[in-house]
């Protein structure tokens, strides 16, 4: 496993960390924390080092699951977990300084941890990125000791760019992906200027890229790759990156011919992600161990050549850019 920097944080953290939406969230299959347990520690074992979760994450038993694994081990475990989802409706309003502190607190108990190495913003409405009194609750939070550092988590770029103004902000979660390349432009640029550390989620296209799928591929009615394809619970963007989904394998197919021999193309497609400096780590999920497997995979394959890297670009220029570019 190699490590990166996230940010200002002094936290070196694995490259290739975990996210745990599969592993409590809106996937097709209810909590167990046996799964749970099998794929955190099957985590650290390969050196993972940073673990992303949530406090909507199956109604706080990811968090449940994530404080276990640190308390249990004895390696430096940095935990990131969310705040704001829970509230509903989830509106800019609904934003006030008093109920993200609770949220906090509730995390602690969740997890039975006395500080958060890092709390992030949870995907607010781009309202909140425009009202100091949120950024600077999570200042008073940090002397109190309950968290170590405050980041958020993006569905625009716009919203990145704002909230990185904030001097308290230390890192930035958004979806990068061979079929989500706008973050690597503007974005980039600003965030590495300014030392944020670059959290990459959605870093398969909610599985697309792994090029397992095809147009018989069938998701339960609870996975929310049947029922959020257009946006009907949360943002369309959360799901296979916002691409239809028949363009999405139509593209894959010619990725496959890219990444020759490759039937899993999800090695090779979060090796593509690794290659840009500004990112500080990939939290790919796993709802089953040998989902983590494939994942590390990453580490063992070659860095894309120049030809490889032009040829990706040109699949998005001419299959996924014009839908999806200009929207997040």
């Amino acid at each position: 496993m190699q490590y990166r920097n996230l940010g200002k944080t002094g936290f070196s953290i694995s490259e290739i960390s975990l996210g745990t939406w599969q592993v409590g969230g809106k996937w097709g299959d209810s909590f167990s924390h046996d799964n749970a347990d099998q794929i955190l520690n099957a985590a650290v074992d390969s050196g993972v080092n940073f673990i992303d979760t949530a406090d909507v994450y199956g109604d706080g038993e990811s968090e449940k699951a994530v404080g276990r694994l640190v308390r249990s081990r004895t390696e430096r475990i940095y935990v990131a977990t969310k705040c704001g989802r829970r509230l509903q409706p989830h509106v800019n309003e609904a934003y006030q300084p008093k109920v993200l502190r609770n949220f906090v607190e509730d995390s602690l108990r969740n997890m039975g941890l006395e500080t958060l190495d890092l709390i992030q913003l949870h995907c607010p409405p781009t309202e909140v990125y425009y009202r100091p009194a949120i950024f600077e609750e999570f200042d008073r939070l940090k002397d109190e000791g309950k968290i170590q550092n405050l980041g958020v988590s993006v569905e625009k770029i716009e919203e990145g760019l704002k909230a990185i103004e904030f001097p308290n902000v230390q890192s930035v979660q958004i979806i990068f992906n061979m079929f989500r390349q706008r973050p690597a432009e503007l974005f980039f640029e600003q965030a590495k200027r300014r030392e944020i550390g670059i959290i990459v989620r959605v870093p398969l296209a909610s599985g697309l890229l792994t090029g397992k799928f095809d147009r018989n591929t069938n998701f339960s009615k609870d996975d929310h790759r049947n029922f959020n394809r257009q946006g009907d619970a949360f943002d369309k963007g959360e799901t296979f990156s916002g691409v239809d989904y028949e363009t999405g394998l139509a593209a894959v197919d010619e990725l496959k011919a890219v990444f020759p021999g490759a039937q899993n193309v999800a090695p090779d497609a979060l090796r593509w992600i690794l290659t840009f400096d500004a990112v500080s780590c990939i939290i790919p999920g796993a709802s089953k161990p040998e989902h983590l497997a494939s994942n590390l995979q990453a580490m063992e394959r070659p860095a894309p050549s120049p030809e490889q890297m032009a040829a990706v670009k040109k699949i998005y220029d001419e299959r996924i850019k014009n839908p999806v570019h200009y929207l997040w």
